[in-house]
């Protein structure tokens, strides 16, 4: 082809040809459908994106920008709460759906066949002492038509109100306890299946894996069995406190009675206690677990406004009275001290596992201090009258160990005369006022004026035997136990707050309980501060027996304190270690150690000289101590208790004497007043020289002196005194050792259990009548 007339043409580049080869074509050839699984997007997605956004569109605004943001983050959140709540919802269905086959509930006749193990109790050097059972031990099966109705309902009513209506366990409950606990309080929230459950297999760890296997234990119950089966197997299980397993067994020790006699009232305290049994004891607790039931049965029409509104808290019998018989006399108040340390906090067994399963209990008791004590008050009180009663404690102060307890004659019978009744100490607790004095710089050679006189207005007095001069040493005060030299301390130095701190860091409790109630010691009224009557042991100064053996057993271990205990170890079935006790000591009287072995060792130094005065320990041993009375409210010439309190390095013992009207004389057979060195000192000396016979002889360290410890060497004048003494001449004190004194208030009639408080004014007024102080 040419490129024009004459010029020939130019090839074309590859791609410039024309296609002449095919005719054109008229339409677009349609395509053919591709498949959905590889079908490319007709659009983009980001497009839809919330973060896509088209060049052409305006920005948004900051309030836009965050209300979009806020749609996202509330989208992300409503799928998560769903997929929570199928998760909350389907996970414990699944977890129930695979525990169900694998679980099995236990089976009441099972239960009764494993029921309460014989418990063996040991002397300290692991010989026997006695075997123990417990209420319910040999308990034949109830059935379901034995149970009376109120009985029945008033358990329901304490526990699972709703019982009949739940498929084993409670939900509002669990999501009440759930809440409760989560805001800080405590709840269970086990409806009485799971109780049954948990009772029944004594497995009781406050996990989360034994809570669901009990659920699902109690859910799978509940469909192999009926209601009313359940119920007959938790009341024939279920722990009602007083040891007593089963309704038949509690309805004995509460009240004596057939389960068929108690009435609606009975019912409902013993079913109040199945939540915390160990508390049977607590008169309040009692009566805050009874009104819950009784309110219960009220509000579900179980009982009527008119029988709740008559009714008053039942008082059960003593439990002295009808626990079963176990150890007599003496040693049965030891048994009832290590079964009340078995529930407590201190040991955290609880007697009513220690029952299911059988135990070896190792006590602090030495088998011969034991016998030593008994044959001690035995001796001593022989042909005296019959009606004086008197308790004896005996502590090691290197450990803190009970090694004797004698708190009556007559075992459960009668009261315990050593930790279940408060006194007040005389001059017992003249020791205390001289570690309040020591503690704020004095010494036990600082003198005080011992003249008869009226001190904050009150007539103060000793008895005529003093040899003692006006300006009397802290030492010889305390030797010839002269009132007007620790009530002036007291009311113008150290001030009663002080003494009874003291006690308290020697070993007074500040709460104990007496007769099922909690009471505070050397307090005042509703908790006042003590007035200065309690400088020579009374008003306030009042004290259970076995609390001052221990506090003069931080005397005898230098001023470091332990807390008395009656279990060393508790053995399984298998000899396995359950509880096993561990000193936990502490400096009384002062942070440092050093002063508080100080000031504990300058006491002894003025203690150790009185038991020289006729009650001296056998085979020249050193022994410390205190001799105490209180006397008559309306007798200055007699006295209603008397106390020897003493130690030597390895032993202290707390004897008292009183009877159980309180307010009534004490008289040996001659008929003359019974003073703390008499009868008292003669049980304490003849049981220590036994309990020690063989040991090895100790001495009292020598102390480091604190202030003034020698007395001045020559009299010095002392400036006019302000008091006005007293013109009345005392009568002199029979026994030589003893001293009297005018009481701050005359003290009221009491019953031995405890007294009240006499006066909570810090200085009563003076009583017109010179009487003499029940002090020594």
């Amino acid at each position: 082809m040419n490129g024009g007339p004459g010029r020939p043409v130019p090839p074309r580049r590859p791609g410039e040809q024309a296609t002449t080869q095919l005719p054109p074509v008229a339409n677009q050839v349609q395509r053919e459908p591709g498949l959905l699984t590889h079908r490319e997007p007709d659009e983009d997605p980001d497009m839809y994106d919330d973060d896509y956004y088209d060049d052409d569109e305006p920005e948004l605004t900051e309030d836009e920008e965050r209300r979009l943001r806020k749609k996202k983050i509330w989208k992300r959140v409503r799928i998560a709460s769903f997929v929570a709540l199928g998760l909350m919802i389907l996970g414990p269905i699944l977890a129930v759906a695979i525990a169900y086959p694998l679980v099995n509930w236990p089976k009441p006749e099972e239960v009764a066949a494993g029921r309460n193990k014989t418990i063996t109790l040991h002397w300290s050097d692991g010989s026997e002492m006695a075997k123990i059972s417990q209420p319910g031990q040999n308990l034949t099966m109830l059935t379901l038509d034995e149970v009376p109705d109120h009985v029945r309902k008033a358990v329901l009513a304490a526990e699972d109100a709703n019982f009949y209506e739940n498929p084993g366990f409670d939900a509002k409950a669990i999501a009440r306890a759930v809440w409760i606990q989560a805001t800080g309080g405590s709840s269970g929230g086990s409806g009485l299946t799971q109780q049954y459950i948990k009772k029944a297999t004594g497995q009781d760890d406050p996990t989360l894996t034994r809570k669901f296997t009990e659920l699902v234990k109690a859910y799978k119950m509940s469909n192999e069995s009926d209601h009313d089966t359940i119920l007959t197997a938790y009341l024939n299980t279920v722990h009602f406190g007083r040891g007593a397993d089963g309704m038949k067994a509690a309805a004995q020790v509460y009240f004596k009675k057939e389960m068929k006699d108690l009435t609606p009232s009975e019912a409902a305290l013993i079913a109040g206690m199945i939540q915390t049994p160990s508390k049977s004891e607590n008169e309040e607790y009692r009566e805050k677990r009874w009104n819950f039931v009784m309110d219960q049965m009220l509000q579900k029409g179980w009982i009527d406004q008119t029988y709740r509104s008559s009714e008053k808290l039942p008082t059960p019998l003593n439990f002295e009275e009808t626990r079963p018989a176990g150890l007599e006399g003496p040693l049965a108040r030891v048994q009832q001290q290590v079964e009340n340390e078995v529930d407590s906090d201190d040991v955290g067994l609880t007697m009513e596992r220690a029952q299911k399963i059988g135990v070896d209990i190792y006590t602090t008791i030495d088998k011969n201090m034991q016998t030593a004590a008994t044959d001690a008050v035995n001796a001593v009180l022989e042909g005296q009258d019959a009606e004086l009663r008197t308790s004896l404690s005996a502590i090691e102060p290197t450990t803190g160990a009970v090694k004797a307890y004698y708190a009556g004659k007559d075992g459960l019978q009668g009261i315990d005369y050593a930790k279940g009744t408060i006194q007040e100490a005389g001059s017992t607790f003249k020791p205390f006022d001289l570690v309040a004095a020591l503690q704020m710089g004095k010494g036990i050679g600082d003198t005080y004026d011992s003249t008869p006189r009226i001190i904050n207005g009150v007539p103060i007095r000793n008895a005529s035997n003093t040899t003692c001069g006006k300006q009397c040493p802290i030492k010889q005060a305390m030797i010839e136990s002269l009132n007007t030299v620790f009530y002036d301390m007291v009311a113008n130095d150290t001030g009663p707050k002080a003494v009874a701190d003291a006690a308290h860091q020697a070993g007074i409790p500040e709460t104990v309980m007496i007769d099922g109630k909690a009471k505070q010691t050397l307090t005042g009224k509703e908790g006042a501060a003590p007035n200065t009557g309690i400088a020579i042991g009374a008003d306030d100064a009042q004290v259970r027996p076995f609390d001052m053996a221990s506090a003069f057993a931080t005397f005898a271990s230098r001023g470091v304190y332990r807390k008395p205990f009656f279990i060393t170890k508790i053995e399984g079935p298998d000899k396995e270690l359950l509880y096993q006790h561990t000193d936990k000591s502490a400096p009384a009287f002062d942070p440092d150690a050093t002063k508080s072995r100080d000031i504990a060792d300058n006491v002894t130094e003025v203690l150790k000289e009185i038991p020289k005065k006729g009650i001296a320990c056998a085979n020249n041993r050193e022994c410390a101590g205190k001799t105490g009375t209180h006397e008559l409210a309306d007798n200055a010439s007699q006295n209603s208790k008397a106390w020897m309190v003493g130690y030597t390095p390895t032993l202290s013992a707390s004897v008292w004497i009183g009877k159980d009207a309180g307010n009534v004389a004490i008289k040996d057979r001659s008929g003359n007043p019974v003073f703390g060195s008499g009868l008292p000192g003669q049980i304490w000396k003849k049981f220590m020289d036994a309990a020690l016979n063989g040991t090895p002889v100790e001495k009292f360290p020598k102390p480091k002196p604190l202030g003034n410890f020698e007395p001045p060497k020559k009299s010095q004048s002392v400036p006019p005194s302000s008091v006005t003494p007293s013109s009345t001449t005392p009568p002199r004190s029979t026994d030589p050792d003893e001293s009297s004194t005018k009481p701050t208030k005359p003290t009221k009639p009491c019953g031995i259990v405890g007294c009240p408080t006499t006066s909570t004014s810090e200085e009563p007024p003076p009583d017109p009548i010179n009487r003499r102080d029940p002090t020594n």
